[in-house]
C-alpha cells in the first residue's frame, strides 16, 4: 500500500490485463502516479467468475457475463477524475473498444475486504461473440504467456484494434 496523496481519487480502477505491474501498459498507470493521479491499493480478484480472454493482437478482454469463466485477478488504483480521462482515452472507450462499468473486487490476501470499483470491459457489441470464439474458456489471470503475444498499438497494422472487425 502507498502512502495517501493531497490529491482526491474518488475512482476505484480494477486493472487485470496490460496496465498491471509488469506488464506492457503499466508505464501508464506509472505515469499516472508520478504525477499524484493514482494510487495502487493492491491485488484483489472479482468476486463473481468472468470471462477473461485475449483478442486480436492478445488485447486482453473481461466479458461482462456474470457466472462464466473464473475470478479474475487484478490489481485495484485509487484514481483522479484527470486519471479517468487518461485511462478512457487509452482504453478506447469513445471508439467502443472497451466500456468503464463496475465490479465487484475483493482483496487477494486472508481476510482481506471487497471494493466496489471499476473496470474496462470489452464493449458489449463484441463481447459474447468473443467468449464463443474462444470456445468460451477463459483466463484466471492476464499473464507473462500472454503478454508475449500482445501487440502494442503502434506496431498494429494501421495502428488499429480489429476487436471490432468482430461485429456487423
Amino acid at each position: 500500500m502507498e502512502r495517501e496523496s493531497e490529491k482526491a481519487k474518488p475512482h476505484l480502477i480494477f486493472a487485470y490485463g496490460t496496465l498491471k505491474r509488469g506488464f506492457p501498459n503499466h508505464y501508464l498507470m506509472e505515469e499516472l502516479r508520478s504525477k499524484d493521479d493514482a494510487v495502487l491499493l493492491g491485488s484483489y480478484v472479482t468476486n463473481e467468475p468472468y470471462p477473461l480472454v485475449c483478442g486480436p493482437h492478445g488485447i486482453p478482454y473481461l466479458i461482462k457475463l456474470p457466472g462464466s469463466g473464473h475470478r479474475v485477478k487484478g490489481e485495484v488504483y485509487a484514481v483522479s477524475e484527470e486519471a479517468v480521462v487518461v485511462l478512457d482515452e487509452f482504453e478506447g472507450v469513445s471508439a467502443g473498444y472497451y466500456e468503464r462499468l463496475a465490479v465487484t473486487a475483493a482483496e487477494e490476501k486472508e481476510g482481506g475486504g471487497k471494493v466496489e470499483a471499476e473496470a474496462y470491459w470489452g464493449h458489449r457489441r463484441f463481447g459474447e461473440v468473443l467468449w464463443k470464439m474462444k470456445g468460451e474458456v477463459g483466463l484466471r489471470e492476464y499473464g507473462e504467456k500472454e503478454a508475449r503475444e500482445y501487440v502494442r498499438k503502434e506496431d498494429r497494422s494501421g495502428g488499429r484494434n480489429t476487436i471490432l472487425d468482430l461485429v456487423p
